[in-house]
């Protein structure tokens, strides 16, 4: 059996990570499972790529497109044109896309035009927002796949109620809690801990990307001044993304108790989320993160593609920024939702999706 793994960017490596790491362990004991890793380039920054590699202690990528930046257009265009050429000279039996972005749908439509079977990990989510380009990347991949990965029983029945066979659904799990587990112990301090000289459970960690909440400057402004007000004397740590630091720049109010710094490793991000009072973010994978450490976690955003870190886990929607300070009246009371782990969120979700892999591959 021979596949061909797709990583892009930051979430992507999470995900990939456990798949790789249950791949070798299938081969120790005689399997044979092959299988190509593949780089898309589409995150640049040695921080939010490169550096995921030597800490997951993942193989060095067969091939890198470097893709780099662009509109939404042309990287997923170059991503695509880049990605047929390693198809067609590295034919495989199936291409595993993971998550959302770009790089997950372009090699999703070079792989079906190419008549190899494609694999989803993370199917079945939906936000039910249009206007969100990871909502339209995760319609496209799953409108192609051949097979889907879930996280969830919501996301089984998205799926379902969208035509898929019950038989193409494969609930296994979450890679990215695979990797959390798997890496717990190796949580490392940034250099920022001792800069400050924070302590457990007094700051708060803070990560904005999404284009709604970065690309307006009002907006960004207006998001940065509520948070430092809510927080009071709390400090609020800051890895900022590249989209995000150039707006950063442009604002006219800095905030005293916000502490922009450089993106972190997984181990030392790991280690502040781990230790934090609260998160307050709009990422998608630090919702299940925060739900299985057990850490409030505040999502500035209008909805979740992620439902279960609500209705189960940590996490809180908070659509109005203007309304932050009642959720951390929660925080500071210690009235805030205890949350449990959902189900199947064990750590061996790469292991089973190998083993299904391997069945349906071989016949």
């Amino acid at each position: 059996m021979n596949i061909t793994l797709i990583a892009g960017a930051r979430p992507n490596f999470m995900k990939i990570a456990p798949i790789v790491h249950a791949i070798h362990k299938e081969q120790a004991n005689g399997a044979n499972i092959q299988y190509r890793l593949v780089h898309t380039g589409q995150h640049y920054d040695k921080a939010l790529s490169e550096t995921f590699f030597e800490e997951l202690s993942i193989p060095r990528p067969d091939a890198n497109l470097e893709v780099g930046s662009g509109s939404q257009a042309v990287q997923t265009a170059h991503i695509m044109m880049r990605f047929e050429e390693e198809l067609l000279s590295n034919p495989t039996d199936a291409v595993v896309v993971v998550g959302d972005i770009n790089s997950t749908m372009a090699c999703s439509i070079v792989a079906k035009k190419l008549n190899t079977q494609l694999v989803h990990v993370e199917a079945g989510i939906r936000s039910f927002d249009l206007t969100m380009p990871e909502e339209i990347n995760r319609m496209v991949t799953d409108a192609l796949a051949d097979h889907f990965f879930t996280t969830s029983h919501v996301a089984n029945n998205n799926l379902l109620k969208a035509g898929i066979e019950k038989t193409r659904i494969h609930f296994v799990g979450n890679t990215m809690i695979d990797t959390l587990m798997a890496n717990s112990s190796k949580f490392r301090k940034p250099g920022i801990w001792d800069q400050l000289h924070l302590t457990e459970k007094n700051f708060l960690v803070l990560t904005l990307h999404r284009p709604s909440n970065v690309d307006d400057i009002p907006t960004l402004q207006d998001l940065i001044t509520e948070i430092s007000v809510s927080a009071g004397k709390l400090p609020v740590i800051f890895p900022v993304h590249p989209r995000t630091a150039n707006n950063l720049k442009n604002l006219k109010v800095k905030a005293a108790t916000i502490y922009p710094i450089q993106p972190l490793g997984y181990l030392e991000f790991m280690y502040l989320v781990k230790n934090a009072k609260a998160v307050i973010t709009d990422s998608g994978g630090i919702q299940e993160e925060t739900t299985v450490l057990g850490i409030p976690c505040i999502t500035l955003r209008k909805n979740s593609e992620r439902p279960e870190t609500i209705s189960e886990g940590t996490n809180e929607l908070l659509p109005d920024i203007r309304q932050l300070g009642e959720l951390m009246q929660k925080l500071f009371n210690d009235t805030w939702k205890k949350g449990k782990i959902p189900e199947l969120w064990d750590g061996k979700t790469s292991e089973r999706i190998v083993k299904i892999l391997y069945t349906f591959i071989n016949g």
